[in-house]
């Protein structure tokens, strides 16, 4: 019989609200928004899909733990306290990474030692041993302290979620699959409608559209350390990829393209839409632009501009901006969906946006610009 756990799944800021409509997809509907995170509750199952399913998310997570934490004893002690053995076995490999903010327990090694021996001290009393040789599959704990509030966790994903596997080689500052996949699910492209993005780079906007419109997995292709772990059957990871393999749609059409000034971007992005197994599904052009041409009425332009951190580029963003308020101009039926840092970007689009929303791509702060075109006449 299956147990509620208590899941976590992270996200960069501003997108809790994307990462609890998948998880709602998904069929969990006991779900908490915080800062930075979005709580719910599963079954083992939960956890091979979760991973499996959010585009969105960091990394899914196992809330081991959360108490008040003012001293070392509070942290020895309530650590100790939890189920660590239901989960790691004698044999399991455990690391301890930390962070604290506002907290009196502020140093980061000494909070992630006196958890160690609290775990190892639970073991011991569970296992009848003095030593444990952590050659097993691994299993990643974090001890976070914020505001004195101890937050034990397993980490269930391993690399990040944007990590989907499809990519071999990168171009310099890429935008992360996470942040694509929430730019088009914020957007109203559905694939009945052109998606278009003039500064594809390496082609992780029309990657991850192509993903959603055929309703793939983003994490089909890459494994996860809790795929090892004994709590975990084999069987459930097989189910859930089961699961996913089935509603591929395959069959569907896509009307996507990108284009990119940078032929070498461009190889990159072939590169992992031929590993993504959809070179033939999108169009990927070498066209500065100044030429472009988006094709198709009612589309979606969904794109991350250059952003010009140092002086020399900073002129290039600028004029690549105007470029893209010259070319979206004489596009009436399309909507816009512009990520930039530059607080000037209205004015270079000639027209204030319908919607802004702040989001945090890395650590750069963004808005999310949109300007909300018709929708395409019903046929």
């Amino acid at each position: 019989m299956s147990t509620l756990i208590e899941l976590i799944a992270t996200c960069p800021m501003g997108l809790e609200a994307v990462v609890a409509r998948e998880v709602r997809d998904l069929g969990y509907t006991d779900v908490t928004v915080e800062n930075g995170r979005v709580r719910f509750w599963g079954d083992e199952l939960a956890i091979c899909r979760a991973n499996l399913w959010l585009r969105t998310a960091d990394r899914v997570l196992i809330l081991m733990g959360q108490f008040k934490a003012t001293t070392f004893d509070d942290l020895f002690e309530g650590t100790k306290a939890l189920a660590w053995p239901d989960w790691i076995p004698n044999d399991g490999e455990f690391p301890v990474q930390g962070r604290s903010h506002k907290s009196q327990l502020s140093s980061v090694p000494a909070c992630q030692g006196i958890v160690k021996k609290a775990i190892v001290d639970k073991m011991k009393s569970k296992y009848g041993t003095e030593w444990f040789p952590e050659h097993g599959a691994r299993y990643v704990i974090e001890v976070a302290l914020l505001n004195d509030i101890a937050t034990l966790t397993l980490d269930t994903t391993g690399p990040s979620l944007h990590k989907r596997g499809y990519r071999k080689l990168v171009t310099e500052a890429p935008l992360k699959e996470t942040m694509a996949a929430a730019m088009i699910l914020l957007s109203r492209w559905s694939v009945d409608r052109p998606l278009y993005d003039p500064f594809c780079g390496s082609g992780t906007i029309p990657i991850e559209a192509a993903m959603i419109g055929w309703n793939i997995a983003p994490g089909l292709r890459r494994s996860f350390p809790s795929e090892a772990w004994g709590r975990i059957p084999r069987r459930l990871w097989d189910k859930a990829r089961d699961e996913a393999f089935d509603v591929v749609k395959d069959n569907v059409p896509l009307h996507i393209a990108g284009s990119d000034i940078d032929p070498a971007a461009i190889e990159v992005a072939e590169a992992a839409a031929k590993s993504a197994g959809l070179a033939k599904q999108f169009q990927l052009r070498v066209e500065p632009i100044e030429k472009a041409r988006p094709r198709g009425d009612y589309g979606c332009l969904i794109t991350n501009p250059p952003y010009g951190e140092r002086l020399g580029e900073a002129r290039d963003a600028e004029l690549a901006l105007r470029q893209l308020g010259a070319l979206t101009t004489p596009m009436p039926s399309w909507s816009l969906f512009i990520l930039s840092p530059e607080t000037k970007l209205e004015q270079y689009m000639n027209r204030q946006a319908d919607k802004k929303r702040k989001l945090f791509n890395g650590r750069i702060e963004c808005n999310l610009y949109q300007y909300l075109g018709p929708f395409p006449p019903r046929r």
